[in-house]
């Protein structure tokens, strides 16, 4: 296992006391559905039980909004992108800088996980983070607090900026999208005081989140050919709704591929994803793995140390065995049966025809 060095170490230690609170940006209502609210029954009259079913499937399938559901999960994407957008100018504006000189005071940073709900809707859970100019590795100023962020994530949400415009197409009408009404911030702290959540429970939360993949509604594991998978799988009447949205509307907005991605309720996005400085990099860790698995074969080998440039050529020659396998040998048998027998063939009709030209 690689150690970390100090440096690294005491970096992490200070991103803890950086500014960062745990956000969820719900989607929006497409119909009511059934539910366990925290206090009496479900809308259709039923106390459901934990298990049942039913959750999140529409009360009135007919006046449920499956195409719009299935548009949002298509544009859910974008919807972020709009969001941290205004988010950095909501964040300029309180501390009275302008725009494009934010970066040279802070640094916002994320990771987020999307969820797939029962009823087939997308929520994402994101840790926002504020950073100093030059990245984690330095403070962000004063100004920047927990509230501030909590305050400007808020106002980011709820701006008309924040909203992807849909135009009607066939016989759907032109949609505006925004985040639902949901909004839940709360600040991140390394050690709990009884009000905040942990960075540990936070950790809890994303593995959770990112367990529950699409699957968790019913629908398939990869991409859909036909219709008629659904029936083979047992698909529920809920989730088979919404794919057969994704099928219909496919052809009035082609460059959305809703098709292609209606076994992800049309979202075709990463389940995960990050800033480019909330961690380290995926390659920075690929690369780590390298250099420990190279080490280790190293000492395993007894190799003395050596420069980064030198080559080593390793050879070890074993005896594989000669000629085809069995099964080898009989497929070449039948290839050359079938070679044969079409040759034989062919002289056979030309010498016919010859004689058929001869008696003429």
């Amino acid at each position: 296992m690689l150690v970390p060095d100090r440096p690294r170490r005491l970096a992490r230690r200070e991103r803890r006391d950086h500014p960062r609170v745990f956000a969820t940006l719900t989607a929006p209502s497409f119909g009511p559905v059934h539910n366990r609210p925290d206090h009496g029954v479900c809308r259709c009259g039923t106390r459901h039980a934990p298990d049942a079913p039913e959750l999140g499937t529409a009360l009135d399938p007919a006046t449920y909004d499956y195409a719009g559901a299935v548009l949002f999960n298509n544009h859910a994407g974008q919807l972020w992108q709009r969001f941290t957008t205004r988010l950095r100018r909501e964040l300029a504006a309180r501390a009275d800088l302008p725009r494009r000189e934010l970066a040279d005071h802070v640094r916002l940073s994320y990771g987020k996980v999307a969820e797939f709900q029962k009823r087939g809707a997308l929520p994402f859970h994101a840790v926002i983070r504020l950073d100093g100019p030059e990245g984690p590795g330095t403070p962000p100023p004063a100004w920047a607090t927990a509230g501030v962020l909590a305050d400007a994530i808020d106002a980011a949400a709820a701006h008309s900026y924040t909203s992807v415009s849909v135009p009607a197409a066939g016989d759907q009408p032109a949609r505006s999208f925004r985040w639902g009404t949901q909004l839940d911030v709360r600040p991140v702290k390394a050690f709990g005081d009884g009000s905040d959540i942990t960075e540990q429970a936070v950790a809890s939360y994303v593995a959770k989140y990112s367990t529950k993949a699409a699957e968790s509604t019913g629908t398939l594991d990869r991409r859909i050919g036909e219709l008629s998978e659904l029936d083979r799988h047992r698909v529920p009447d809920h989730t088979r709704r919404l794919i057969t949205a994704c099928r219909d509307l496919d052809s009035l907005y082609p460059d959305r591929r809703l098709w292609a991605w209606a076994h992800m309720l049309g979202f075709r996005g990463h389940f995960s994803s990050k800033s480019r400085h909330y961690s380290t990099t995926l390659g920075a860790l690929r690369q780590a793995r390298a250099d420990y698995r190279a080490a280790q074969d190293a000492g395993a080998l007894g190799l003395d140390d050596r420069e980064p440039d030198t080559v080593l050529v390793l050879v070890d020659w074993q005896y594989a065995g000669h000629g085809h396998t069995p099964g080898e040998s009989a497929l070449a048998a039948t290839i050359a049966r079938d070679i044969r027998l079409n040759r034989e063939t062919a002289r056979e009709a030309l010498r016919d025809q010859a004689g058929a030209e001869g008696e003429w």
